[in-house]
């Protein structure tokens, strides 16, 4: 029985010898296994850094070895307008600039702004009173740290305050009387250290770029061996050949000595640009920066300090508008000479200004866009350029939108072809008669366009928004009627963004009243207001039959030549963004009222020569106004406007012709200025004489 025993537990013994055995052999397999696998990863790494990818890391180090530095912003590409006239260039500027080389002490940076103050004039009135505070603890060492106590230099050794408290310290001790023993070489000195030491450290910083002479230039030139980091180049600066015209919207350029705007800052750094960098600041400058801007020279910085050359640089490419630069001069020469000479007429002490815009309604290109303002100077009235005010000015369209009108009442069911009103005055309860300028007796639909009846719209409001009117009496709608009027208008581009290329561009205003009589208001333009924009993308739109086309100014892309342009980089195209849903029938319609309005016997029989068989629509608003600029309206004007193409049978071009505020509200029309007549005649007579 104990041989039994012994044998069964001899045998259990041998068995777990051998599962252990079995177990230290397969985790000893496992573990080989892993070793070959991690050598094998190991060795393919290798492969890949040593000889497939050895260039591609060998240059990596390089770079990490090597400080690159970027010369100063190249040159920016050229500007023409649509017949290749040069718009904008760059001229060149002497410049006189700095680059900290390596290993440079600030004694030696303070001796050599000593030196470069000796052979040159700066404006030092630009540097604040830190700036001056610290140039002086740096030039008197000793006596800035005798202004501290032993007290607080203990307290920055036990890491109670910090160096910058120490040297704020100091700042705070200067006195003026030590300040004041500053002669003008001292403070020109100063201001040039602390430009040698704006923004980055290894960065070119502009010293002097605006009025080097010729004697200061040759003068840094010469010395540039007693002054290391110094060096003189031409930079650029943008010229235009066309001076004023169209000058606000070719935009801005920032400067050497500003770069970047600040609160541009975040996006331009992660594009990669550097904060001194010049960049395109307002309007087509800024719209097309990438585009316009230069490709930098770049150097290698040196171990004795002196700079390699690495990629030379390069102008940036060229543009071309859509612009007729010769129609854009004569028209803004037209309209300072008209409303400057309208001022005359009576009741005109608020009408300042006027804006015009010609579109190829069929492209969407604009030919001109002009916006002009006058203000007395000296007693003598002055002009200058408004024309950012076509996509950011507040206008109250008026009688110019009945034909969007005239689309709600078509596609809603609410007004047929040929249908006859009569054309009576509306009375709502507490509220003045609502009347077209005229009674007009029974007209049709085609008729109330060319009378330009209010009444009519009336009518179609009151039926879109299911009212039914009885005499003096409240007028209940359903407000959704808002919401109909607006949809069908932003198709024809009013009360939405155009999508122009331009940055700054606003929607418009739209009222937050829904009472009943504004909506009657809406119908004949007297609620939400448009940008002059918009009204010339909605009259465009009405002209080539209910495409709602894209404004834009960019026509093509140019590579940068020293001569003609050459090499086509990108063509602008029409950009069809909505289109007006509605049967053809309809817009046929539209079209065929609003050339009644330009025909004999119309409103505006007389703004176009019947020569040009032009189809449109006048206007005139009832506008609000601040005449003292305390940010209350305080004043009730009225606005004239035209909206117009042509010929009407296959149109080419469109106008809008737009002057607010051309009389006091309570003016007749008879004594209205016909300003606004005279431009709209004046305009299209110009467009017609260069293009026909």
């Amino acid at each position: 029985m104990k041989k039994k025993k012994f044998r069964s537990y001899s045998q259990k013994k041998n068995n777990s010898y051998k599962s252990l055995e079995s177990t230290i052999h397969t985790r000893y397999l496992v573990l080989t296994i892993l070793v070959l696998f991690c050598f094998g990863i190991l060795t393919t790494k290798l492969y890949q850094v040593q000889i497939l990818k050895s260039s591609q890391y060998q240059q990596a180090v390089y770079e990490l070895s090597n400080t690159i530095i970027e010369g100063p912003t190249a040159p920016r590409g050229r500007i023409y307008d649509r017949n290749g006239k040069l718009l904008v260039d760059n001229t060149p500027v002497k410049v006189i600039s700095y680059k900290k080389p390596t290993g440079v002490t600030t004694t030696s940076e303070i001796e050599m702004a000593y030196k470069v103050a000796s052979l040159i004039e700066v404006d030092f009135r630009d540097m604040n009173i830190e700036e001056l505070k610290y140039f002086w603890i740096l030039n008197h060492t000793e006596e800035a740290d005798a202004k501290i106590t032993s007290e607080e230099w203990k307290a920055l050794e036990e890491r109670k305050i910090t160096s910058e408290d120490i040297l704020n310290l100091k700042e705070e001790r200067i006195t003026e009387e030590e300040l004041n023993r500053y002669q003008d070489i001292d403070r020109e000195a100063a201001y040039i250290y602390t430009l040698m030491n704006d923004g980055y450290s290894f960065a070119e910083k502009v010293i002097k770029s605006k009025k080097v002479t010729d004697e200061e230039y040759a003068v840094i030139a010469e010395n540039l061996e007693d002054l290391q980091g110094f060096t003189t180049h031409l930079d650029w600066e943008r010229y235009y050949p066309y001076g004023d015209t169209f000058r606000s919207i070719l935009g801005s350029v920032s400067s050497s000595e500003s770069g970047v705007p600040l609160e541009l800052k975040d996006s331009y750094l992660a594009l990669g640009y550097q904060l001194t960098d010049r960049v395109g600041v307002s309007y087509l400058e800024e719209q097309y920066e990438t585009i316009l801007r230069g490709k930098k020279t770049k150097y290698r910085l040196l171990d004795n300090g002196s700079y390699e050359l690495v990629e030379e640089g390069e102008r940036g490419n060229d543009i071309v508008l859509t612009i007729d630069i010769e129609l854009q001069k004569a028209l803004e020469k037209i309209i300072d000479e008209e409303l400057i000479a309208s001022k005359k007429d009576p009741y005109t002490e608020f009408m300042d200004r006027s804006f015009v815009v010609i579109q190829n309604p069929n492209t969407g290109e604009i030919l001109a866009m002009v916006g002009r303002k006058i203000e007395k100077v000296n007693g003598k009235y002055v002009a200058s350029d408004y024309s950012p005010g076509v996509i950011n000015a507040i206008i109250t369209p008026g009688s110019s939108v009945k034909a969007a009108s005239h689309m709600v009442g078509y596609v809603t069911g609410n007004l047929s072809i040929g249908e006859v009103r009569n054309d009576a005055c509306i009375k709502l309860a507490a509220t003045p008669l609502k009347c077209s300028f005229k009674t007009y007796g029974n007209i049709n639909d085609a008729e109330a366009l060319k009378y330009s009846s209010n009444t009519y719209q009336f009518q179609t409001a009151m039926k879109v928004g299911g009212a039914t009117y009885r005499y003096n009496q409240p007028l209940i709608i359903d407000e959704s009627a808002f919401d109909t009027y607006r949809k069908v208008f932003a198709e024809f581009g009013l009360g939405v963004k155009t999508e122009i290329d331009l940055p700054g561009e606003i929607e418009g205003y739209k009222g937050t009243s829904r009472q009943a009589g504004l909506l009657l208001d809406f119908s004949i333009g007297q609620y939400d207001n448009y940008t002059p924009i918009q009204i010339s993308q909605y009259i465009s739109t009405v002209a080539n039959g209910g495409s709602r086309m894209k404004p834009y100014l960019l026509k093509s892309v140019y590579k940068p030549t020293k001569e003609k342009l050459t090499e086509v980089l990108f063509q602008n195209s029409p950009t069809v963004l909505n289109t007006v849903n509605a049967d053809k029938k309809y817009m046929d319609r539209i079209q065929e009222g609003l050339r009644m309005v330009l025909a004999p016997g119309g409103t505006g029989a007389s703004y176009i020569d019947q020569k040009y068989q032009a189809a449109g629509k006048t206007g005139t608003s009832q506008s609000f106004i601040d005449t003292d600029g305390d940010g209350k309206i305080d004043r009730e004007t009225l606005s004239a406007i035209l909206v117009a193409y042509a010929p009407y049978k296959n149109p080419e071009v469109s106008f809008t012709v737009i002057t607010p505020n051309v009389a006091n509200k309570n003016v007749t029309t008879q004594q209205m200025s016909k300003v606004n007549r005279r431009l709209s005649q004046k305009v299209s007579q110009k467009y017609f004489e260069i293009y026909k």
